[in-house]
């Protein structure tokens, strides 16, 4: 797994939609699921929106939870 793609989880903004401006790792599970059986967006927004999906899915989320205390500190 890229830590570089992760930290995005935590950056990048959803573009478009009901949830724009909300942080990808903040979108909700139905959601991401909606994306996975529609399609995921093409180039690194898609990547994103998959890799959260997997994480959401797979109850994987507690991943993200040290590098959201590293921003908070940071």
């Amino acid at each position: 797994m890229n830590p570089e793609l992760l930290e995005l989880l935590l950056t990048r903004e959803m573009p478009f939609g009901k949830y724009k401006g909300r942080i990808i790792a903040d979108l909700p599970g139905h959601y991401l699921a909606w994306f996975a059986r529609q399609g995921f967006p093409a180039g690194q927004l898609g990547q994103l929106l998959a890799l959260m999906h997997e994480l959401d899915h797979n109850n994987l989320v507690g991943l993200l939870k040290p590098l959201r205390s590293d921003r908070k500190q940071g």
